[in-house]
């Protein structure tokens, strides 16, 4: 597949269940899903230690509706941001990630919500 050559809706079609795989995840303290389409290079980062520490902040906050911005693509990887809602506020939050095709499947590389 040449994930970089689809067109914006595709891309949307292929990353949108993998970042709400990685929020649902993360909501139900659950590493094996919210790493479960990472690369390996993000599971690096993303120990199950790192996530229970990044989780054990109170009071405890859970990802909500997130709503599509804008896709960037590379030469090798598509960036995407969305507006993020979360629980604890009613502040919108930036959520980037870059998603890259390895070995015919598309994971995600890195992703940072603030």
């Amino acid at each position: 597949m040449e994930f970089c050559n689809l067109k914006d809706e595709q891309i949307l079609g292929i990353v949108e269940p993998l970042m709400q795989n990685c929020l649902d995840g993360s909501n139900e303290d659950n590493y094996e899903k919210h790493t479960l389409n990472f690369t390996e290079r993000m599971k690096g980062i993303v120990t199950p230690d790192e996530l229970k520490r990044q989780l054990s902040s109170a009071p405890r906050i859970y990802f909500r509706e997130r709503q599509f911005i804008e896709l960037f693509r590379r030469v090798d990887s598509i960036a995407v941001v969305w507006k993020q809602r979360i629980s604890s506020c009613d502040d919108e939050l930036i959520n980037q990630a870059i998603f890259k095709e390895e070995k015919g499947e598309i994971l995600i590389d890195h992703c940072m919500i603030c």
